[in-house]
């Protein structure tokens, strides 16, 4: 069950959030089933938490709708406001903070190297001082599974388990909003106020516009290759050029 407790977003930490459609810069589309969508304003999340070892307290908790998981609005005894994304458990007039020393619980960040192995996090940084990057979803968490020297190896909401640097900063707990994937979108209309335009399965249109295209009756694909609209091969031809430099610290793929 959502938690909301504050209708309109902190003003000072929104700005309007431009569409884009699936055009690129030409105005061609780059990104097909994209367009429409209701207007939104972009709020301004706290990624990198590096307002180190300053207390704040959790006055707000709010709807995004740039994400699907709650965010929760943070005011420091310095007087300044932050969102940051919201952990499950944490609850208005808590405490947070972040920082190398600050204690392992749930909403605080600290360094990996800090965090006690079999602990759940999220949020978590590739590269220190960047900001995290993975683990931001709704009801996804990770789990610190090992350390080693300069490294801490952890296991993502994939399977996957990976190397990552023992500075990067992660924020303990996991994320709000567990039933996200169970809730039903109930109308279409729904799904193009969130931008998603409709999808056309190429067996139903004409062959002068999908190769699966034409044919009398319901045709299906044939005995063919699958392929996409423009003719390359779909359905499970690999299409990475070469492995990423990164490759070498995942320990484990994703299942």
């Amino acid at each position: 069950m959502r938690e909301i407790t504050k209708d309109k977003p902190e003003k000072s930490l929104t700005k309007i959030l431009p569409k884009q459609s699936g055009r690129d810069s030409s105005g061609q589309i780059s990104t097909r089933h994209q367009g429409g969508r209701e207007k939104r304003f972009y709020r301004e999340i706290d990624f990198k938490r590096d307002k180190y070892n300053i207390e704040g307290k959790l006055i707000a908790f709010e709807y995004d709708p740039n994400r699907n998981v709650e965010i929760a609005l943070v005011q420091y005894i310095d007087g300044e406001k932050r969102y940051i994304l919201k952990p499950v458990n944490l609850h208005l007039g808590d405490k947070i903070s972040s920082g190398p020393e600050v204690e392992v619980k749930v909403g605080n960040a600290l360094p990996l190297a800090n965090i006690p192995v079999g602990t759940s996090v999220h949020n978590i940084e590739l590269h220190p001082g960047r900001g995290g990057q993975i683990v931001r979803g709704a009801g996804t968490v990770a789990t610190v599974l090992a350390k080693e020297a300069g490294f801490i190896h952890v296991r993502l909401p994939s399977g996957e388990v990976r190397k990552i640097d023992r500075r990067c900063f992660a924020t303990v707990g996991q994320l709000a909003n567990i039933d996200y994937k169970n809730e039903p979108r109930k109308k279409a209309g729904r799904v193009r106020h969130l931008g998603i335009r409709p999808t056309v399965r190429g067996t139903a249109q004409n062959p002068r516009s999908h190769p699966h295209g034409g044919g009398e009756g319901r045709s299906g694909e044939g005995l063919k290759q699958p392929k996409t609209p423009w003719g390359k091969p779909a359905r499970g031809l690999r299409t990475r050029k070469k492995s990423k430099y990164s490759d070498k610290l995942i320990l484990t793929r994703r299942k």
